[in-house]
């Protein structure tokens, strides 16, 4: 069963650009510059979006000397991914079930 946390991680994955940014944080830590360039974004809405990626729990921050790497939290990803798959896995065998109307 989907929980409100889950619903409101897959609101946060669901823009594109932040999936953008997870995607790219899956391969490797990057700083806000690394990702302004990978994605094109202005510095400010990067910004703005690993903000929210940052306090849904989805990356992580990590000091560098005048720079802020980012790093993606995979077990939050893990979690999430468990949950679609139990879905499916209903969904699989609860195919055949149907509720007669009324």
């Amino acid at each position: 069963m989907m929980t409100s946390v889950d619903t409101d991680l897959i609101r946060v994955l669901a823009d594109p650009l932040r999936l953008q940014i997870v995607t790219l944080l899956a391969r490797e830590t990057l700083c806000t510059t690394h990702l302004v360039e990978e994605t094109g974004a202005r510095q400010t809405n990067l910004s703005n979006h690993l903000r929210v990626l940052r306090e849904a729990g989805v990356v992580e921050t990590e000091p560098c000397g005048r720079f802020t790497y980012y790093k993606l939290r995979p077990d939050v990803i893990a979690s999430l991914a468990g949950r679609f798959a139990e879905l499916a896995e209903t969904a699989r065998s609860a195919a055949e079930n149907k509720r007669a109307c009324p």
